[in-house]
């Protein structure tokens, strides 16, 4: 069994798993401002506990924040378009709806690329093909201009690409003649329709190009240096693929830590669905700077083609994950109308929380979990920082003087309240605004912070039954672990299903599964899917439904109505139009196996935990390591592990599983 790696870089820590033959030996350290050096700290720590060198490494992947944060600090390289002379506003002109429908004051996010940056060229390509070829000379002019402003990478997105691209070709080909930067085209990083989408998608990841391929090249080296392989990256698809791929498409890695996320929590708690008769699992991920929420249904991960991240389009596969600033780091202030709110501002994992001791001094969920007694001044994270309780006291003291409260208990416990709100709206816009009742789910809690709001957030909106892995506090790494490889290609076909072309749609699939084969590392183990993007006639949006081969359209507008209904609640006698043809090509992997052994529950501690029901109460503390299979645990109780804490209140129990997971229930389940 080869020994493996995975390492996560969230806004506060770097998690890392390594899966040897004999244990799954899990770490957790400060994230660093180069995420490489903090991901080969993480690397060492674990190979020590492991009692292995980093060179026995066999397989290393890894997920990280470097394109997202380029994307939210608006820090990515300075990028120009090029595109069809008349439309280089498409950027900026969007969509016409608002962000805010009623605020007559919403501002657009500004656009990556400035108006002086923006460069048209005369070509006129329609759905049917070329009309006018492209001037060549005109394409050379704006090289010149561009080389003149000192641009770092360029996407180009000409009108109607995706259906020939032979203009945009012809573009990038003269650019990358002239010009000694990143030429990005739409028609290789989305070859869709949709003109605002598939220019915003190709900006963004002209954007991060330079950064993801930086830091790539960087961590590459720094792991050989130590012996490690090069990784394997996570995708936002919630698969993985090899660094040289991801180097070619940065778009790809926006969300990569989430994605696998949700890919260790289907692999770690799957199994909680049949036992206890749920509909699915709601993953619930808590870090340090934000929480992600997102929905399994019927072992499949849930996933979009049409993300956004801070209000700009990025249309490319990628696990449906909703994300709100609320986290352990969020710090806690008082409005101008002295109402108390979580967020989204972090205190990061420098200063981090004030009880860290690290020079910190606002007041975050930490300090207030640490005030509440669910986290102790004996308690340390990671196996390493230890926590001052005073400095937390002192913080939401201030907080309490500014907003009225009695004290700093009082406080925390708004602060504890305020972002379990803030939580449980994600939950609610993630289930019950998608036509999933949460109460049919189980909630699998996850992230450093996660167990010790998830029981409060699954009493608030129904949810009997709360599933906590093993590995619960880097259940992000052990994804790394559990997930497949995962190639995505799509190209629009916008007919009537009638009037389709069985033969000639057989024929593009062939095209496509030859694309995602050709990035795949061992394609004679990929297993191709193909699926089709579909509308009733007269619809703006699309639902995708898997095909078979050959293609069968009978059985593909079955497959439709179905899929409508269940998602919408009716179907129609409209014809069904194609819109988009998609392929996946996936290499299965095996996931970690479950490290649990444990033979008698031993008390570690007691400490003094206040509830949301406003009561206290003397706490028993347990080590979860210590916790033997199918122990019962009445709450309230504290069980503490180096990465992560969960919580146990008065009327939930928690259960034992064969495979370490605690799955607690409220009252008598």
């Amino acid at each position: 069994m080869p020994i493996k790696l995975g390492a996560d870089v969230g806004g506060t820590f770097t998690d890392v798993v390594l899966e040897t033959e004999t244990s799954l030996v899990t770490t957790k350290v400060p994230s660093t401002d180069d995420q490489s050096r903090g991901v080969i700290r993480g690397i060492r720590r674990a190979c020590d506990r492991a009692g292995i060198d980093p060179a026995d490494v066999e397989e290393f992947s890894h997920a990280m924040t470097v394109s997202v944060n380029a994307l939210l600090e608006r820090n990515g390289a300075k990028t120009a378009l090029v595109t069809t002379e008349g439309f280089r506003d498409v950027l900026e002109i969007g969509r016409q709806n608002r962000r805010g429908l009623y605020d007559p004051e919403a501002d657009r996010p500004e656009p990556l690329v400035p108006r002086r940056r923006r460069f048209g060229v005369p070509e006129r390509t329609t759905p049917d093909g070329v009309t006018t070829v492209v001037d060549e000379d005109a394409v050379r002019d704006v090289a010149v201009r561009i080389r003149d402003l000192g641009v770092e990478s360029v996407a180009v997105a000409l009108l109607h690409a995706y259906a020939d691209p032979s203009n945009e070709r012809r573009v990038v080909d003269v650019l990358e003649s002239e010009l000694d930067v990143p030429i990005i085209a739409s028609h290789e990083v989305l070859s869709a329709f949709r003109e605002y989408e598939r220019t915003s998608t190709t900006v963004v990841d002209a954007y991060v190009t330079p950064a993801i391929d930086s830091y790539l090249g960087g961590l590459a080296e720094r792991a050989a240096d130590e012996g490690v392989p090069a990784p394997l990256v996570m995708q936002a698809n919630g698969g993985i693929a090899d660094i040289d791929t991801v180097r070619e498409r940065a778009v790809t890695t926006t969300m990569s830590g989430p994605a696998a996320g949700v890919v260790g929590a289907n692999a770690a708690a799957g199994g909680a669905v049949e036992t206890h008769d749920l509909r699915g699992l709601i993953t619930f991920d808590m870090g340090g700077t934000s929480s992600d929420v997102s929905v399994v249904r019927e072992g499949e991960v849930e996933r979009t083609t049409t993300g956004t991240i801070d209000g700009l389009p990025v249309h490319t596969p990628m696990v449906d994950v909703t994300t709100v600033g609320a986290g352990g780091g969020s710090i806690a202030w008082v409005d101008s109308g002295g109402a108390l709110q979580v967020g989204p501002k972090s205190a990061g994992a420098d200063p981090g929380p004030a009880c860290y001791g690290n020079g910190g001094t606002e007041p975050t969920v930490t300090d207030a979990n640490l005030v509440l007694g669910y986290l102790g001044g004996e308690t340390t994270l990671g196996g390493t920082l230890s926590l001052d309780v005073d400095a937390a006291h002192d913080v939401l003291s201030a907080l309490a003087d500014e907003a009225g409260m009695a004290d700093s208990v009082a406080a925390a416990r708004g602060v504890h309240r305020v972002a379990n709100a803030t939580m449980a709206r994600a939950i609610r816009s993630a289930t019950v605004e998608r036509g999933h009742d949460p109460r049919k789910f189980g909630l699998v809690a996850f992230g450093g912070a996660g167990p010790m709001h998830a029981s409060a957030l699954a009493s608030s909106l129904g949810i009997e039954t709360v599933v906590v892995p093993p590995a619960c506090g880097v259940l992000s790494a052990y994804g790394l672990l559990a997930a497949d490889e995962t190639h995505d290609a799509v190209q629009t076909y916008r007919t009537s299903l009638d009037d389709t072309d069985p033969v000639d749609v057989d024929e593009r699939y062939e095209a496509l599964t030859e694309s995602v084969l050709a990035d795949a590392r061992e394609p004679d183990r990929a297993v191709p899917q193909r699926r089709a993007d579909l509308r009733y006639a007269g619809q703006s949006f699309e639902l995708s439904v898997e095909v078979d081969d050959p293609f069968d359209p009978d059985r593909v507008e079955g497959r439709f109505h179905a899929v409508h209904d269940s998602t919408y609640g009716y179907r129609m006698d409209d014809p069904v139009h194609v819109v988009n043809l998609r392929v996946s090509a996936t290499i299965p992997r095996t996931d970690p196996r479950p490290d649990h052994e444990a033979e008698e529950l031993t008390q570690k501690d007691t400490r003094t935990a206040r509830f949301d029901d406003e009561t206290t109460h003397e706490t028993s503390v347990y080590d979860r390591s210590t916790l033997p299979t199918e122990a019962v645990i009445e709450g309230p109780t504290v069980v503490e592990q180096s990465e992560s804490t969960v919580v146990i209140p008065p009327a939930w129990t928690a259960d034992v599983h064969r495979d370490g997971s605690l799955v607690l229930t409220e009252g008598d389940q």
